[in-house]
């Protein structure tokens, strides 16, 4: 999906009204990360560790790649934990047969998250419509994760249909996200420490448990980090850490402007709207792990 069309309200939107938007469709996207519903189908193909599970579901939409090629695309996953799942799931499914038992699990997920009521409405509906139409504006160029999973269809129903298009929002930022990383020169595991250091990343626990690092790594990328100035001897950002992580996060938005832009001020702020309750509603039901994020 591309187009190079803009709204006329596109001037009253607010700097920080796409990243906002991007945050609750983003947070609807990663519940099937931690659904039992997509594990237990992925097992069904015969991939049960977590890991290849999750290497699985986010990749097959590349296609039976190798190693190399998801640990460029996921960026602050080591090469290492890579390697010990990929290819080897693709001798065990095929991408095609592991998308269709993604979308499975997302289904029975998103019924038991938000409740057969909020899937039928019609502001799931609505929110799927605004999304996709953001989604329109997205582009393909060196972005590998939105562009393998802009080729896939449109799911028919409302729920999976929004759930799709929040993904497409997610890899066009999530790709962007990347090239500022690699701009400020911050490798995998210094990316995960810094921004565990701002207090919205994962712990350390779930990082060396998802990711593959580990404490001396970990201990590593943070020394380097003093090197820099940017973490002081608590490990804390100091001054310039700070400015780092918000010049990250502004070029990002920077990078990503062009789906809200495209949407308009109003269809963002709605969008928002309907998105805030359908994740709040997943949030209630338990959709995230409560140790997931913070700093210790």
């Amino acid at each position: 999906m591309t187009s190079s069309t803009t709204s006329s309200s596109a001037a009253a939107l607010h700097p920080r009204a796409g990243r906002r938007c991007h945050n609750v469709l983003n947070s609807l996207h990663s519940t099937h990360y931690f659904s039992s519903d997509v594990t237990r189908e992925l097992g069904e193909l015969g991939i049960t560790h977590p890991s290849a599970v999750n290497f699985a579901v986010r990749s097959a939409a590349l296609g039976a790649v190798g190693p190399g090629t998801v640990a460029a695309a996921f960026y602050n996953y080591k090469y290492e934990l890579i390697a010990a799942h990929v290819p080897e799931v693709w001798r065990k499914a095929s991408p095609a047969d592991v998308l269709a038992a993604r979308l499975r699990g997302v289904d029975t997920t998103l019924r038991r998250l938000l409740g057969e009521e909020l899937v039928a409405s019609p502001e799931m509906a609505e929110a799927a419509a605004l999304a996709l139409r953001a989604a329109e504006a997205c582009t393909r160029g060196a972005r590998p994760l939105y562009a393998a999973h802009a080729d896939l269809p449109v799911p028919d129903e409302p729920h999976l249909a929004y759930w799709h298009a929040a993904t497409l929002l997610r890899e066009h930022r999530g790709d962007g996200h990347l090239t500022v990383l690699l701009g400020a020169e911050l490798d995998g595991v210094e990316a995960l420490v810094s921004h565990t250091a701002t207090g919205k990343g994962m712990t350390p626990k779930w990082v060396f448990t998802t990711r593959g690092w580990n404490q001396e790594e970990w201990d590593a990328a943070v020394e380097r980090l003093r090197g820099r100035g940017l973490l002081d001897g608590e490990g804390e950002l100091t001054e310039d850490g700070e400015a780092l992580r918000r010049d990250i996060e502004a070029e990002t938005d920077r990078l990503d402007r062009a789906p809200y832009e495209h949407l308009g001020a109003a269809g963002v702020e709605r969008l928002t709207e309907l998105g805030t309750t359908i994740i709040g509603t997943a949030l209630r039901a338990g959709a995230f792990p409560a140790d997931l994020l913070g700093k210790r």
